[in-house]
């Protein structure tokens, strides 16, 4: 990715975060001045998200589209469940007793941590509440949990202190979610701060496993996770269309469609 692209990832993340804390919708001159940047530069960010699918540009300003306001945790508990549930079980049965790993903030990943509940000495880092909750105390499992600004909406830690803390650890596994999987350009995410840390721990653990329901395909986001190939299991509910499973061939990453 070049430093062009990194940029301008940056600056749509920002701007949808400036969306969202506005309550949805902003005019182009008050984007520009939160951000600090010039009106061309939300105007031509905005094109992107739009072509994206995330934001909706109406006279003078853009507004978010439904999909890309963010739902508290206990709501997305209860979308797309069953399928959320096969996929949990399917990750489950691919931890042994003993694994050290990540898990991420989710809907999906909170669910993963309920199905390893029967699973014993498992070293775990997280920065969800939810995950922490269902594992701390429970069978000999260590669970070390990041610090950081804690936010209402998922209850994840965040922030340069939860970043620090997970670069501590070198783990078997990473099981991380995402906003979206394109062919093209591999995982996406819509928040920054999700995705960096995303990166965190896959980069410190020894396997990567991305669980995403079906909804996730050729779903785009502005914030891109990094090399693909860094991806060793992608775990779903359906099959994927044929140009992202040809795609998920070529980083060579291994297809596990959930029972």
């Amino acid at each position: 990715m070049s430093d062009l692209d990194s940029t301008s990832n940056h600056r749509q993340a920002e701007i949808l975060e400036a969306l969202r804390k506005a309550g949805g919708s902003a005019r182009i001159q008050s984007l520009a001045s939160t951000l600090e940047v010039s009106d061309e530069t939300i105007r031509r960010n905005l094109r992107r998200l739009v072509e994206g699918g995330l934001v909706q540009k109406h006279h003078g300003g853009a507004r978010l589209v439904e999909r890309a306001v963010e739902a508290d945790l206990n709501t997305r508990l209860q979308e797309h469940a069953e399928p959320k549930r096969r996929i949990a079980e399917e990750v489950a049965r691919l931890v042994e007793d003993g694994t050290s790993l990540f898990l991420d903030v989710g809907s999906t990943t909170s669910l993963i941590a309920e199905a390893l509940q029967r699973h014993s000495g498992l070293n775990v880092v997280t920065n969800s509440v939810a995950v922490a909750y269902r594992l701390a105390m429970r069978n000999g499992n260590r669970v070390f949990f990041a610090g950081g600004e804690l936010r209402a909406n998922d209850g994840g830690s965040f922030g340069p202190e939860a970043l620090a803390f997970v670069q501590n650890f070198r783990l078997d596994l990473a099981v991380i979610s995402t906003s979206g999987i394109c062919p093209k350009r591999g995982l996406m995410f819509s928040d920054l701060s999700e995705a960096q840390l995303a990166r965190a721990m896959v980069s410190q653990a020894a396997r990567c496993i991305v669980a995403a329901d079906s909804r996730k395909f050729h779903r785009t986001a502005p914030i891109l996770l990094g090399d693909p190939r860094d991806i060793d299991i992608l775990v779903t509910d359906e099959d994927p269309p044929e140009d992202l499973a040809a795609a998920a061939r070529h980083w060579g990453t291994v297809i596990r469609v959930a029972p």
